[in-house]
């Protein structure tokens, strides 16, 4: 779209502000149930401004618009909001201060501030409200100004839900509740409200298709006592299935009575709520319960992958790799001989993998930036704005799958030409950065966070560093982002990320030079047990991902023999538990990738 539809839009919202009295509106990239991926309805943030990038915030007064988004999206905010009058603001920059802060030191005493609260996460709510009121300014949360301008705006989704069943569901609905409500009752609460999906899914072993690359539905789970109300949209779960989970004490209500129910529950009784995973609109409809805050024991449950669930993962990788196989094995036939663009590498992968067993979708917008786009960590390539393969240069490929055995998530660089000494000694640094962490070993119970470090310091020792983190959750056919695990050293260190068994994280270092090229090298590993003494439970990290890493962009001096081994023993397993899967072409191109250096 022309940048001109951007500031029509802006000015749109000027308008509908000024009749409503507010001198700021804040559009968050959330939704009802706090989701990293929106469904169409609530993408409020890129229909205003443009920019599509899952992490950004647009504020907007009566003569100032900005979006502040992280280092990961700086250069793609740039290109994407030039024109519009929308400013890039760089989160995390020393000199740009957080969207609240900023408003405390812009408006004066007496301004309002809207945000909307069905979208507002509790705790955020607590973080803003502090912030404008200690600086004399009032924060409004009862209405969305977006409805007052977006006439076309679209409808919830409506996808049907299924169930997530065995071989591959490898837990039981009624453990699943029955363990929660054990962690409600540590807390003293007879009812424990959810809204986060990927939480609701998860418990309840259902799947759907409400938002994008996430298995997830929109929906409420209310847990009391002695049974559970799941609040969803009519027509969604076929009668089959509602007489399934009311076998196992769960009753089905229409979507919108959710906020009635929570305003009926007794004076005398406790719910139990994440106020980081739970609305202000939803906290202010459950007006007369009681109140207990605490993480969502889910969240805790659904990281720590039990033993078949992994092994599910294990064996969902081969299928991934050998897809993987496939698309590099066609890519290096093609290249030279037919043009190959961004978006091409985009539709072979997905097809690769679409052809394995199991496969349902992806589990992102795969990224494949070529030269100078590798430098936008979260690149996407689109129709109007996207790069041939040709001449010389690096290619990164982030992308994954999601199957009814486990989530993929990958990154590989591969060259293009010829490469220089920098480009191999920036992507040999990254390199021992991911070994490095591939080989730790570590108390049980470690923040995750202060496990950054082990990677970051091959990459820091040659004066370089990334803005994002090393390492996030992935869930089990759900959601490629999830917690409570964290590895990156600039989150908040609680008590919830401490590493434990069974928790699948990602393993990926990445170094950028803009508008030069961008390395990122990404395995999934599971903690698993390594050794009990003495001192304690000591944890290490099993590699789950399967793919070779490219040899030809590796500067092999830089490399000790610790590290050399471990890359080709990692082949040697690659190479062992992929080629029953393969032939041809994708086999020879296996065998050549994984040779010993």
């Amino acid at each position: 779209m022309h940048p001109s539809i951007f500031s029509q839009r802006i000015q749109a919202l000027r308008s509908a502000m000024a009749i409503r009295a507010i001198d700021a509106c804040v559009i968050l990239s959330s939704d009802p149930h706090l989701s990293e991926y929106l469904p169409e309805r609530w993408q409020g943030r890129q229909w205003l401004s443009g920019f599509d990038g899952s992490a950004g915030t647009l504020l907007v007064t009566a003569d100032f618009s900005g979006l502040w988004t992280d280092s990961r999206y700086w250069e793609q905010a740039g290109n994407a909001l030039a024109g519009t009058g929308i400013e890039v603001m760089r989160a995390g920059a020393p000199d740009v201060p957080p969207p609240a802060g900023w408003l405390a030191d812009t408006l004066p005493a007496g301004s309002r501030v809207n945000i909307d609260g069905k979208v507002l996460a509790v705790q955020a709510h607590r973080q803003w409200q502090k912030t404008l009121t200690d600086a004399g300014i009032a924060l409004d949360c009862s209405v969305d100004v977006l409805d007052d301008i977006w006439a076309s705006r679209p409808s919830a989704p409506h996808a049907p839900v299924y169930e997530h069943l065995p071989p591959y569901a490898c837990r039981e609905r009624a453990g699943n509740l029955k363990a929660v409500r054990a962690a409600m009752a540590e807390h003293g609460a007879q009812w424990h409200l959810l809204s986060t999906l990927d939480d609701i899914a998860w418990l309840l072993n259902l799947r759907g298709a409400d938002v994008p690359h996430n298995p997830v539905f929109l929906s409420y789970l209310l847990i009391g006592p002695d049974s559970a109300q799941l609040f969803i949209a009519c027509g969604k779960v076929d009668a089959a299935l509602m007489q399934r989970l009311e076998h196992d004490g769960v009753q089905t209500l229409p979507y919108e009575q959710a906020a009635s129910v929570l305003a009926c529950l007794p004076e005398d009784q406790t719910l139990l709520v994440d106020p980081a995973r739970s609305t202000l609109a939803s906290l202010q409809a459950a007006a007369f319960v009681g109140k207990a805050e605490a993480i969502n024991p889910s969240q805790l449950l659904k990281s720590r992958k039990n033993a078949a669930e992994i092994e599910h993962v294990r064996r969902t990788m081969e299928q991934d790799g050998a897809a993987l196989c496939e698309f590099f094995a066609w890519f290096e036939s093609t290249l030279g001989r037919e043009r190959i663009t961004e978006l091409t590498v985009d539709e072979q992968i997905t097809a690769a993998r679409a052809r394995r067993p199991n496969f349902v979708t992806t589990s992102f917008d795969t990224i494949a930036a070529f030269g100078p786009n590798g430098a936008m960590p979260h690149y996407r390539a689109t129709e109007g704005a996207h790069a041939v393969i040709e001449g010389d240069g690096l290619l990164l490929i982030d992308s994954g799958g999601q199957y009814l055995g486990g989530t993929t998530d990958i990154t590989r660089v591969v060259p293009v030409g010829q490469l220089g000494d920098d480009e191999k000694r920036d992507y040999t640094a990254v390199l021992k950065g991911m070994i490095a962490l591939s080989q730790a070993v570590f108390p049980r119970g470690t923040a995750s966070p202060l496990l950054d470090a082990i990677a970051r310091m091959p990459i820091w020792q040659t004066g370089a560093d990334y803005g994002h983190g090393t390492g996030h959750g992935v869930g089990y056919f759900m959601n490629v982002h999830e917690g409570p695990q964290s590895i990156a050293y600039r989150a908040t260190v609680t008590p919830h990320m401490a590493m434990e068994p069974g928790m699948i994280t990602s393993n990926e270092p990445g170094l950028y030079r803009p508008g030069r090229w961008g390395i990122r090298i990404e395995n999934l590993v599971v903690a698993v047990p390594a050794v009990e003494t003495e001192f304690g439970e000591f944890l290490k990290f099993e590699t789950l991902t399967l793919c070779p890493i490219d040899t030809r962009c590796i500067k092999v001096a830089m490399l000790t023999t610790a590290e050399r081994e471990w890359l080709n023993a990692y082949h040697d397993e690659v190479r062992r538990r992929l080629s029953p899967l393969l032939h041809g072409d994708a086999l020879a191109w296996l065998t050549e990738r994984t040779a010993a250096l």
